[in-house]
Parts: C-alpha cells; structure tokens; sequence
C-alpha cells in the first residue's frame, strides 16, 4: 500500500480487489505477469476471499488508518475480540431483541473447564505419570484431541469456539512437548558421534471439529474468519515452541458455522448427535415479557408445555432442544442461562422437563453471578451455568460453584445429586422435586394480597415537594393525599404521596379544577394503551386498577430485597397508608405471623425458591408464601408471640434507622440480631425438637414438608384430568 498506491488513498480499493483475487488464485493458475510483490502472497483458499468485496472509496485518512493496522503487532490480541466489536456496533434495542451478550474469556472458561477441559488436563497429568506405554497412551490421548467435536448452537461471533479451540490446541501442544522430549532423549551413537533422533509430529487438531449455528450472517463470516486466525496463531506458536515452521496454507480444513435460527434448524443436519461430544454457549437471554410474538411461539412448540410455555425464558428452549438432541448419546451439555430459570415460577415449568422426560442430570452449576461483557459501558447480566448430562451417564460427584460476592470469584462444593435449585439435594426424598406457583395458600395461611396499582402514568403520584406546590394550587385537596408506600419507601423510610378519590362526591371534585386535570390526564393515559384492559379502565379513571386502601394495621413484605441481607425486613403499616403494589400484605395478621415469615426457616425457603430481579430476592405470593410448608397445627406457637415483639422492640429502639440501615450485614445491632436469633431457634423448634444447625438442614426438611403437602393436592388434580379426557374422548 505504501509503495503502489497514492497518500490521497483514491487507488486503494482496486488494489485490495486485487489482493484479494490473489490469496483466493492457487499459485499455479496465477497470471505469469502478475507484479512480483503480489505474487509473493501465498494462496490461503477456504473461501476466505472468495466472495467479491464492495470496497468503499478510501480517503487519505482512511489510508493512513489502514496502515497504522498493518504495522500494528496483532500475536497478541485474541481474535475473541470481534464478538465484542461487533456488538458494540450494534443497536441496544437491536442487542435486546435477539438476547446478544458477548462476553469474557475469562467467564468462557467458567463454562469450558468443568465442562471439558478439567477432565482433559487431568487425564493428560495421569498419562504423563505412567511408567509403561507411556508414548503410546500420549498418541492416542493426541488422537482423542483431533477426533473430538464441540457444537455451539447460538454461537454468535464464535466466542465461545474461538477459546475452546485455543485451549484445545494449547493442551495439544503440551502433549506433543511430552513427546518430543521423550524422543530427544532417544540417540544414537555412530562414529562416537551423537545425535538427536526426532520424528515428525504434526497437529492433529483442527477448526472443522468446531460446529455452530448463527441467526445472523455477518457474526457467521467473523466466526468462521477468527477461527482461522486462532488456528493460525496456534500454528505460529507450534512453531516457536520447537523451532520448526509449520503452517496450514492453503487452507484444507474449514469451521462449520451455520447461518439460520436455532431453534428452527435440525441440528442433526449440521452434526450428527452420535458423533456430538460437547454441546456449550451462551444462548440468548430474552426474558418472556421481551419476547416478539414468533419467539414466543418457539418457545411453547420446543417445549410442548402448551400456555404455561409462555412465561419461560427464551434461553430455556436452548436446554429443552439441547436435551432432545442428545438423547441416546454420551455428549454433554454446558450453557449459560439467566438466573430466572433455577428460580421462582420457571423451575416448575423447565426442569420436570429436562429430568423427567429428557432424562437429564445437572453435572455442574455455577451460581448466580454477574456475567460481564467486553464491551464498554454495558450492563452485567445476572447468570447461573449448568451443566448437564444424560442421568445414566452422570458422574457420581457433582461440582457446584458459589458466589459469596457476586462480583466476585466462585467457590467450588463437590455433592452426589444437585436441586434445580442449585444446592446439594442428597438429603432429600426427591431430589428433582420443583415448587409450583399456587394461586391460593395450600399451607392454611391467610391469603397475602398486593396493594395498590394505580396505572395512571404518575399523575396521581407525588414528591413530598410536588406534594406541597400542588397544594399551593389545590388547597382543598389535603384530605385527598394518602402517604403512598412501596418497597423503596418502607425499608428508606422516604415518602411518597397519593391521590384517593374512592368514593369522594362528584360534587366535590368538581370544585377541585387542578384534581379534574389530573383525572383527564389519567383517562387520557390509559385510553392511549395497547392493553385491552388498561383502555376499559379509562371508563373508571377515580379508581387504580388494583384498589387496596386498608382501614386496619397491616404486615407487609417489600417484593424486592437485597441478597445480602440475612433477613428480609417485615413490619407493620397502618392508615392511612396506601401501600403500592411493589409490597406484599397481610391484613389481620398476628405476631405468630411475623414470627414465621420473618424467620430463619422461612428465609431458607425464600431463597431456596424466590425468583430475582439481578440479584436481589423477590418475593413472589404463588412461589414463595402460598407453597410455604408451616409447622404441624398442633404446635404450640404461644412462646413466638414474645419472641417476635422482642424483635419490634429491638427495632423500635433505634428510632432514627430505617429498616435498610438495621438489616444491613455490617450495621445490624447486636441487640436486634440476638433477638431474631432466639426468635428462630424458637420456631426451629416447633417444626423439629431438635432444631436446625444449618441452613440446608432446613431446606432439606422444608422440601420433605413439601412433598407431603403437595401430595393431596396431585390426587385431587389426577381424577380431573382423566374426566376431562373421558368427556374430549366422548365428544369426539
């Protein structure tokens, strides 16, 4: 480009369509008169310049750009950087839409070790120990290497092959440095002479194990190409490490990446399940309220869960397909997920799936923790990672990996079965169990409701300083404006305010003209909704779409809370607070009811089965409180009711703290925490004399309550459906 080209850069791009027709002509059809520079390119093949280049017309900064990347030293930069590239460069809504996280090496590891390569490398450590056939053990482990596939079905820019193959290539290596030290050691003398013996090795892996499929073309071609690459470098460095040159140009061997949808492409097409050995990746993460019409309508046939498909996350139909593919098959699985699928209502839709019908086994998992991307300025995404194998080809020791920080690194536990749930399942009578979400309490608890939902756009809603210019304006008004209470304000102790006009006379509020603006503006608001429901409420714009306007004390739960806290912070409202809908309540509740749901017992339960908003818990009414295994009936709870006004007064006495401030790990008061302490052993004890010493002792008897409180109701639920049959059979 220096020499045969000018600064201005207008000749550039016929010069690379050249180049290019050069790296794709064998050097025996090349023209006889070609300049001698470009003719020392040699000839790459592997349809990498095949296809003709739309070059676009170069400035003289351009040029200079272009050049500065030439001269640029590239051995280092690995070629996984693209998939970031590329998705910085893409849309936000577009990067939505199709669930698009590009992520770090580092993390890919967090899926590929478990998966593959701690197996590998502990494999390799054992042959390299033998005494006797020991070169011949290390040929074939390299054969194994070179015969080995890995399919990653969503594989975007190739992140995930790109590093899987380098790490492949570098065990590879390792091996044939085993060997070549062995064979460095053989001499033979002749003439007194001696001299090193080495016999050809070559590199027996290479980038057409490596199968994916891709939604969009362009992330295809950067596959395929920082394949290449890879293998490329990995040749360089087989060449430094034994000083022999060896290349792979022309290219022989291709990447077999796929452009199509997933989930609507055979798999069995592009790889033949029988000759399948790893299936990984990092599938899309669109949530079901995200989902597009056509998602969602693969998500319920993958699955074949009729409705109850619909509220799966789109990544679950990723597992589902993946478990159906490898049937009668010893490949594994390992894919990154969102963290909703080992929580709250999902696990009951999912798993049954994945352990009943497909027959599946969790053989690793990592824990919720914060997937970071190589982009800048992007928002991590709350992941978990399972890895799951065919049950009867599971390993007998399971790996989980916990995260204390969920910015942190992981801690490893080894156990023999593994909850969808993610903790260590052996202690129960059915590991695979899953909690339904229940409409109604099947635990004989009161049934806990949500309060408020305005749905008015934030017209009925104020500051406390919004609060007092409306009133400059509206001085009437005063007795209208209810404290308004959500989950932000209960546990800060901030206020907001709103709007009740239940049941206030028409006359009143026609001489109110700034309330009858806002009454206008709500109607407004909701007639110009796409919900059917909301514009039906503009027929009633006085009223929320939710109306909870206790007249009594009440207990509430925030629907949020952090996952640092031991416990969730419960207490009482009382009138005239509204609480929103962003709090859980208990009208008539007693001290016995604090007790247990602010518990030890019940927080295990929580956490065990609570869905989450990132990290943070959240308390569902279906999931969490209706499926709640109480004690027996017949226990005495008498003694609960001191032991939780204890816990009242240790709050009450730290009046300036808000509940945030006392349930914080680091400055919770001793006194406060002495009180909850004795507060659960108390209620260990009325479930089990012998109390609890660990939290898994509590799931573990919490699941087998369970179990047995969920068995009447699957009775009940039978007869039903065999008479809905017999009267489908009839209609028929």
């Amino acid at each position: 480009m220096e020499r045969y080209t000018r600064e201005d850069g207008s000749d550039l791009g016929p010069l690379l369509t050249q180049l290019f027709q050069v790296l794709d002509t064998p050097d025996d059809e090349r023209s006889t008169t070609l300049d001698e520079d470009l003719a020392g390119f040699p000839y790459i093949n592997g349809d990498l310049f095949r296809e003709p280049l739309r070059i676009p017309s170069f400035s003289k900064t351009m040029r200079e750009r272009l050049l500065e990347a030439c001269y640029f030293d590239w051995s280092n930069i690995s070629p996984a950087i693209f998939g970031a590239l590329f998705q910085s460069v893409m849309e936000p809504a577009e990067r939505r839409a199709q669930g698009a996280h590009y992520t770090t090496e580092k993390n890919i590891l967090k899926v590929i070790e478990p998966l593959f390569l701690d197996e590998l490398r502990t494999e390799f450590e054992k042959i390299k120990t033998l005494k006797n056939n020991r070169e011949r053990r290390l040929r074939e482990f390299q054969k194994k290497l070179g015969s080995l596939t890995f399919f990653d079905p969503a594989c975007g820019c190739g992140n995930f092959l790109i590093i899987a193959y380098r790490e492949i290539r570098l065990l590879e290596i390792e091996v044939i440095r085993e060997l070549r030290t062995r064979e460095i050691r053989t001499t033979e003398t002749r003439s007194g002479r001696q001299r090193e013996f080495y016999m050809e090795i070559l590199s027996l892996v290479n980038v057409n194990q490596f199968y994916g499929i891709e939604l969009s073309e362009f992330p295809v071609r950067i596959a395929e190409t920082a394949l290449w690459m890879m293998d490329h470098i990995m040749n360089n460095r087989l060449s430094l490490e034994f000083g022999e040159a060896y290349a792979r140009i022309p290219l022989k061997e291709s990447p077999n990446i796929w452009h199509g949808d997933a989930l609507e492409t055979d798999w069995t097409e592009i790889l033949p399940p029988e000759h399948c050995d790893y299936l990984f990746g990092n599938p899309p993460f669109v949530g079901a309220k995200f989902q597009t019409a056509d998602q969602r309508a693969q998500v319920h046939r993958t699955a074949a869960l009729g409705k109850s498909g619909g509220s799966l996350d789109y990544v679950a139909a990723w597992f589902i397909k993946a478990g159906g593919y490898v049937r009668n098959t010893s490949a594994r699985i390992g894919f990154v997920a969102t963290n909703s699928i080992t929580q709250g209502e999902q696990v009951a839709q999912l798993w049954p799936v994945l352990f009943d019908r497909l027959k599946l086994e969790i053989n690793f998992a990592h824990r919720t923790f914060a997937w970071g991307s190589d982009v800048r300025g992007k928002a991590h995404v709350h992941v978990v990672i399972i890895g799951l194998d065919r049950r009867e080809k599971a390993k007998p020791e399971k790996r989980l990996f916990s995260y204390p920080d969920i910015n942190g690194e992981p801690e490893e536990t080894r156990h023999k079965i593994l909850s969808p749930y993610l903790f260590d399942a052996a202690g129960l009578p059915n590991p695979y169990i899953t909690v339904c979400e229940e409409s109604r309490p099947i635990n004989g608890m009161t049934k806990l409701i949500i309060g408020s939902k305005p749905i008015d756009g934030g017209h009925y809603i104020f500051t406390a300083e919004e609060r007092a210019r409306f009133l400059e304006e509206e001085p009437d008004a005063g007795s209208l404006l209810r404290p308004f209470v959500g989950a932000r304000e209960f546990l800060q102790g901030s206020r907001r305010w709103i709007l009740a006009l239940h049941g206030v006379s028409p006359s009143l509020l026609a001489k109110l003209p700034e309330i009858r603006k806002r009454i206008a503006s709500v109607r407004d608001y909701r007639k110009a909704s796409k919900s059917k429901p909301t514009q039906k409420l503009a027929e009633t714009p006085t009223l929320y779409h939710v109306n909870v306007l206790p007249t009594a004390p009440f207990l509430v739960i925030p629907e949020v809370s952090s996952e640092r806290r031991e416990y969730v912070p419960i207490g009482w409202l009382e009138p005239p607070v509204i609480p929103s809908n962003r709090l859980r309540l208990l009208p008539d509740a007693t001290l016995v009811d604090f007790a247990l749901l602010t518990s030890a017992m019940h927080m295990a339960w929580m956490r065990a089965v609570a869905g989450r908003l990132e990290s943070r818990y959240m308390y569902s009414i279906g999931v969490v409180y209706n499926t709640f295994p109480t004690p027996p009936r017949d226990k005495d709870t008498s003694r609960l009711e001191l032991l939780a006004q204890a816990v009242l007064d240790a709050r009450a006495a730290h009046p300036d703290a808000t509940l945030a401030d006392l349930y914080d790990p680091d400055l919770m008061p001793p006194g406060l925490r002495k009180a909850h302490q004795a507060l659960d052993r108390a209620v260990d004890r009325v479930y089990r004399r012998s109390g609890f010493s660990s939290e898994r002792q509590r799931i573990e008897h919490l699941f087998s309550l369970y179990e047995k409180m969920r068995a009447p109701l699957e009775t009940e639920i039978r007869p039903i459906k065999r008479k809905r049959k017999a009267v489908s059979k009839t209609r028929k």
